[in-house]
């Protein structure tokens, strides 16, 4: 009988290199995908939650919009210029008898200067005016003397004349005379008294239409004498009235604003020594304690508008400033648009209630009227 020998255990083999390596990487890929995929998931979250909040806020906006709107519907905005309630424009006087190029300014007060009535705003070089005065009266003087020596002439002329006249009437009174003893004469002193008495009646006839001829002639010479004079003296008075006009003072109370002007080539205020022609109006004297605001309305909107209807006022140079105004008056008369001519244009002033520093004319401003309370007023008037 054979008997088996039992072997010992031997070591447990080992699993291939391969297959664990294989094993690795198709857990790599899973973790891969599964990263990928929860970003994803995150990703379609983080859209839905985006998307819910933009409608959201959209809608917020078309809803403030949509009020915005609603609340410019109810507010009328206009567009104008302010002004002073009592101004007056200073201009560069017109002389009188006089073609004058341009005025030099020898004085001038600062612009913002507030000044009293009479003050003394502006002085011009008075010297041409001045000089041509003095020219002028030495002239005048000269020709009325001139005036006087021909009435004088004309008076002695005359007397002479009606020395003639008188003559001549008493030789015709004497040849007369002669007629009435014409029958006692023998026929040639006859005949010589006739023509005696022909020549004297000539004579008296032709001194008297020569006296009236005379008397208008040396008329005329006088009258042209005193034409000359007048004129003269006519431009004399001229040339002293605008030597007064070289000094303008102030007219009412207020403040001096320059305009600008045109000079020398270009824009600018005016300054001492520059030059203006005459009747430019280069400077305004304003009353700042009373301001109003002239706008521009078309007649579309001229519909809502009422006199007394208030109003706010914004400065747009001065964001912070703002005033209570009131609607004073509307121009009756109003002028073509400028895109259509069917589509009017009328002016509208409203008054500024309150004052500031800042507040001086031609500022553009903006005149804001409230529909709805206008409406309201309105309605609960009738």
């Amino acid at each position: 009988m054979s008997s088996l020998t039992a072997l010992p255990p031997g070591p447990e083999e080992a699993p291939p290199a391969d297959s664990l390596a294989h094993s690795r990487s198709r857990w790599l890929r899973l973790g891969a995908i599964a990263l990928i995929v929860a970003l994803l998931a995150v990703a379609l979250v983080a859209a839905l939650v985006h998307g819910r909040r933009t409608k959201a806020e959209s809608g917020r906006t078309a809803a403030d919009s949509a009020a915005a709107h609603a609340g410019s519907a109810q507010t009328l905005r206009l567009k104008g210029m302010t002004e002073a309630v009592q101004a007056r424009s200073i201009q560069a006087p017109l002389l009188a008898g006089q073609q004058v190029g341009t005025l030099t300014i020898t004085k001038l007060i600062p612009s913002g200067t507030r000044v009293k009535q009479g003050d003394l705003l502006v002085e011009f070089d008075r010297q041409a005016q001045t000089r041509d005065f003095i020219d002028k009266k030495a002239l005048s003087d000269d020709q009325d003397d001139k005036v006087l020596e021909e009435r004088a002439k004309e008076a002695a002329a005359r007397a002479k004349d009606e020395t003639e006249i008188k003559q001549a009437e008493n030789s015709l009174s004497k040849a007369r005379l002669e007629m009435e003893k014409v029958e006692l004469l023998s026929r040639i002193d006859a005949e010589k008294a006739r023509q005696d008495l022909d020549e004297a009646e000539a004579t008296l006839t032709q001194l008297k239409e020569t006296f009236s001829l005379k008397r208008k002639a040396a008329q005329a010479s006088i009258r042209i004498l005193e034409i000359q004079r007048d004129r003269t003296r006519e431009t004399m008075l001229h040339a002293q009235a605008n030597a007064a006009l070289m000094q303008i003072h102030a007219p009412i109370d207020g403040i001096v604003v320059f305009n600008t002007i045109w000079k020398q080539g270009n824009m600018g205020e005016v300054q001492e020594g520059d030059q203006i022609r005459p009747g430019v109006p280069f400077m305004q004297v304003v009353d700042p304690s009373a301001m109003q605001v002239r706008v521009p309305v078309n007649q579309e909107d001229l519909l809502g508008l009422k006199v007394g209807e208030k109003a706010r006022v914004h400065l747009d140079a001065y964001s912070d400033l703002v005033f209570e105004g009131q609607l004073e008056s509307v121009d009756p008369m109003g002028r073509n648009g400028d895109f259509s001519a069917k589509l009017r244009n009328f002016s509208a002033t409203f008054s500024i209630k309150g004052n500031d520093p800042r507040l001086m004319p031609d500022l553009s401003a903006a005149v804001e009227l409230d529909r709805a309370g206008a409406a309201n007023a309105r309605s609960r008037s009738k």
